[in-house]
């Protein structure tokens, strides 16, 4: 598996994830040091991510049209100009809002066309697309933990421009990444000649609702981002701080991040014939999460809660990718992979907003109680589904002919 080309697209990932975790610390760092509130900060994470859940879909389209690999590196090298363009506000404390905002917009659009071309990107990298997954989760899981840690520092040493700076440098780094990958010609009979770009937008939409399994699991988890992940991440921050402290709440996000290596990890090894099941299971452990932090539960026992609830989250995420690139045509993947992320991105600030209201009425433990419940509720409910269930998987990269069949095959076993 490690050849050339997936190590040079493992590292640019990686980095790429790296400067991404950077970003936040700084941003928010800036911005107060600057006099700005929880509003401001709010506002423009916000812009970034309004504009990516609102061009996502637009981005799979153009992606499945052109070479997605150009587009991607075309995306880095704007956001490398953009980031550029932050380091220097907050290096000459020129701060405005609405620049900023507008900035964190046009960062967020990129990353729209950027995403979508993933999908089609990998299988023409490696041929075991799992085990590929697996491995550029465990990656971007251990950047994830190093991302905050680094931001802090630089932040200490320096200012929030100099994390700024580096950020645009990770999107250099993945831009040449990227643009030394030697790969075969892209495949340019995916997109049907003459066709308009409504056209192709509307038959994404069709491949995407044809596929009970992929849909069924979509609506599952635009619940739970409303209901659970979304709420729960500002509730646990807010709670763990105020009753352990800061550092506290490093350590338990540390040992998140420890438990999605391990995940992912074990994601490269097992195989599951049925992997939406098996990563439904693993789900069954995700109510710890929340639940370790509602209960009141000592510092190492919220750690452990927050490690399996980590492992689970990056078990489903490589047997979920998984079952994309390999059972969705490639023709239509990008487009079809942007509809999933489109669904899920819009719905996590609508969590975020609710957590403070529902907080302040019921009591941050009590939310954080119903969001356990609910994280429960979609790991029952994506097994309940029988599409989900006894969705098959497909070895190798996928054709556009044999996910086809296994998706007859599953439709078979619903029936």
């Amino acid at each position: 598996m490690w050849s050339r080309n997936f190590s040079l697209f493992c590292a640019g990932r990686g980095i790429a994830r790296l400067g991404d975790t950077m970003a936040p610390v700084a941003l928010a760092t800036g911005l107060v040091l600057s006099g700005y509130g929880a509003g401001v900060v709010g506002a423009v994470l916000a812009s970034m991510t309004a504009c990516f859940a609102g061009f996502v879909v637009f981005g799979g389209v153009v992606a499945d049209r052109v070479d997605n690999r150009v587009l991607m590196i075309g995306a880095d090298l704007v956001r490398v100009v953009v980031q550029a363009v932050m380091a220097g506000l907050f290096f000459t404390g020129h701060i405005v809002v609405w620049q900023i905002c507008l900035l964190s917009a046009v960062n967020g659009i990129c990353a729209a066309l950027f995403q979508p071309g993933l999908p089609t990107l990998i299988p023409r990298i490696v041929a075991d697309v799992q085990g590929a997954n697996g491995i550029i989760r465990t990656v971007e899981s251990l950047t994830t933990m190093a991302g905050p840690a680094v931001a802090g520092a630089l932040v200490g040493l320096t200012e929030p421009g100099a994390v700024f700076a580096a950020y645009a440098f990770t999107y250099l780094v993945s831009a040449i990444c990227l643009a030394l990958l030697r790969l075969p010609s892209a495949d340019r009979s995916r997109a049907a000649k003459g066709s308009s770009f409504r056209s192709e937008l509307v038959q994404g939409w069709q491949e995407f609702r044809s596929r009970t399994w992929l849909w069924g699991a979509i609506v599952i988890w635009m619940v739970l981002m409303v209901s659970s992940w979304g709420p729960m991440i500002p509730l646990i921050a807010t709670e763990v701080v105020s009753e352990h402290g800061p550092r506290t709440l490093g350590l338990v996000n540390s040992a998140m991040g420890a438990g999605m290596v391990a995940g992912a990890l074990v994601a490269m090894r097992v195989r599951p014939v049925r992997p939406l099941r098996a990563g439904a299971v693993a789900l069954l452990l995700y109510w710890l999460q929340p639940a370790s932090v509602a209960l009141g539960l000592p510092v190492p026992l919220i750690a452990v809660g927050l490690a399996a609830a980590g492992a689970a989250n990056a078990f489903w995420g490589v047997m979920w990718t998984t079952s994309i690139l390999t059972l969705v045509p490639t023709e239509v993947r990008s487009r079809v992979r942007a509809y999933d992320v489109a669904a899920t991105a819009a719905l996590m600030p609508v969590g975020q907003a609710l957590a403070g209201p529902a907080s302040e009425i019921f009591g941050v433990r009590e939310v954080l109680g119903f969001n356990a419940v609910m994280a429960m509720g979609a790991a029952v409910a994506l097994l309940s589904v029988p599409a989900i269930r006894n969705l098959r998987k497909v070895d190798g990269r996928g054709t556009s002919e044999a996910p086809r069949a296994a998706v007859e095959e599953s439709a078979g076993d619903e029936a």
